[in-house]
């Protein structure tokens, strides 16, 4: 999972792009790179790193140029060190950056063709310079001094028969403008916007609504699975539909988790679609145990605090702020080896006792994957005092690995695989636990305003949108990005 953002503007462009890639932060924090044109030449400055750290005054000073890209770095594909920092670059043709969130499927095979066929190098492990380096090949081969919009779409409409999988894109043509664009199952957030200046009318794309809703810019759409947008540099935006088949399945999981509640996907309100989760899960808490004694309702903070106040609303019960977070811990579940997990658990939040004490508490998340985290927070509260600790999730059991760029390369390492209810809830150590039914979660992310008829919930039933992934697929997965692998790649990377 990754954050892009895309502008063209009329003056220089590098502080709104700071300011995209900081309001995108949550979702990437390993490394963040900015690319601006000016004049014909390229300016970037990309490494590993929270954004105010990869950007210094003296960076931001030589970033010129009015269009530029971005990206915040989520490592899943590839191992995590500065050459693999986004956005990527290749000379030919024409110069073009790109910044990639999302996961190829096939990108062994794309790799020998990119050798084999087009004759290109590819310098690091991430499948996302393969991709760049597909649809600079594809651009290539329209033999244009001076390409149009034709040229660049004729070219997505073969990078779309060429690679499967999850991606949404933003690419710098220098000289010409930016080109954004989505798979045909749209399983990756993109979306663009527009504001009125002095000068004329900037266009900015990015992963989440939020990044343009505070830099002042309308929301205009979502780009459509398998669309690509091209704006020049005059403004000009040119659109067209590059693939055969588009169907919109979006992942479920960035409504779950890793999308902004302030957010707008898909015509879906993130935060709404949560408050829906929290009548679902409440509704199902009900029918189990109608003569419940759950005295409180404590949120684990942040993204499954909507759903518990609408958890503890529904039940009639106390609503409290029982767990502080340290904001400056990163996300736990990304984390390779249990033992750092269990450290980052121990860090990033602490009970506060007086929520606690002699009550029975119901815990409430936005998802269990690997149990590390819920199995300490469960303790952190009966070690506040609590009588009893019941535990819900506001999504089902994450069974299944995420091959679209989440890091859930494993099955194995979930806690819900092979596993019943009762075997999680025993392994966490809870009292009761309960989790929402995918039909229920579905249901609360449908709404919009278009009706999506389908999400990829891979992670939750082991059906996988695009069609390619199989078991020999999954095994060769798990060799490449379970825990151990990621020791080692990031041992090799300290070297």
């Amino acid at each position: 999972m990754c954050g892009i953002v895309g502008i063209v503007g009329k003056s220089d462009v590098n502080l709104q792009l700071y300011d995209g890639l900081t309001l995108l932060q949550h979702r990437g924090q390993d490394a963040a790179g900015i690319v601006t044109c000016d004049d014909d030449r390229l300016n970037q400055q990309r490494a590993n790193g929270l954004v105010r750290d990869v950007f210094r005054a003296r960076h931001m000073e030589r970033l010129k140029g009015n269009f530029g890209i971005g990206h915040v770095r989520y490592p899943t594909a590839g191992g995590s060190g500065p050459a693999l920092a986004q956005p990527f670059y290749v000379n030919s043709p024409y110069g073009i950056a790109m910044a990639h969130n999302g996961n190829l499927t096939n990108v062994r095979k794309v790799m020998d063709e990119i050798f084999q066929q087009d004759l290109r190098h590819i310098n690091t492990d991430s499948d996302s310079e393969v991709l760049l380096n597909v649809f600079a090949h594809e651009l290539h081969k329209q033999h244009k001094l001076q390409p149009k919009a034709e040229d660049i779409f004729t070219a997505m409409r073969a990078v779309h028969k060429r690679v499967r999988g999850a991606y949404a894109c933003v690419a710098l043509i220098v000289g010409y403008g930016i080109v954004a664009f989505r798979d045909p199952n749209g399983i990756r957030p993109l979306v663009y916007g527009k504001r009125e200046t002095e000068k004329g009318t900037e266009y900015m794309v990015a992963s989440e609504s939020v990044a343009l809703d505070v830099l002042g810019y309308t929301l205009v759409r979502d780009v459509a699975p398998g669309e690509a947008l091209y704006i020049e540099l005059d403004g000009t935006v040119h659109s067209e539909q590059c693939a055969e088949n588009p169907s919109l399945t979006p992942c479920i999981f960035e409504h779950v988790y890793f999308a902004r509640p302030d957010s707008i996907m898909d015509g879906v309100s993130v935060h709404k679609a949560r408050l829906r989760q929290g009548e679902h899960l409440a509704d199902k808490i009900l029918r189990l145990r109608p003569d419940h004694d759950i005295d409180v309702v404590i949120p684990i903070p942040d993204s499954a605090r909507t759903a518990g106040q609408t958890v503890a609303h529904r039940l009639g019960v106390k609503f409290r702020e029982g767990m502080v977070k340290n904001r400056y811990i990163g996300r736990t579940f990304i984390m390779p080896g249990q033992k750092q997990r269990k450290k980052s658990v121990r860090q990033k939040l602490n009970a506060i006792e007086l929520e606690f004490r002699g009550k029975n508490v119901l815990l409430v998340d936005d998802s269990i994957v690997r149990g590390t985290t819920c199995k300490q927070i469960i303790q952190m509260a009966r070690d506040a005092g609590a009588a009893k600790v019941y535990f819900a999730s506001a999504a089902p059991a994450v069974k299944y690995p995420n091959v679209y760029g989440i890091d859930m390369p494993s099955a194995n390492e979930l806690v819900a695989h092979d596993r019943t209810t009762e075997e999680i809830c025993q392994e966490i150590g809870a009292d009761w636990l309960v989790y929402q039914d995918l039909e229920d979660l579905v249901v609360s992310s449908s709404g919009g305003k278009q009706k999506i008829e389908q999400f990829d919930c891979s992670v939750f039933d082991g059906n996988y949108v695009t069609g390619d992934v199989d078991e020999e697929y999954l095994n060769n997965q798990h060799v490449a990005r379970n825990d151990d692998a990621k020791r080692k790649k990031a041992n090799t990377s300290a070297l």
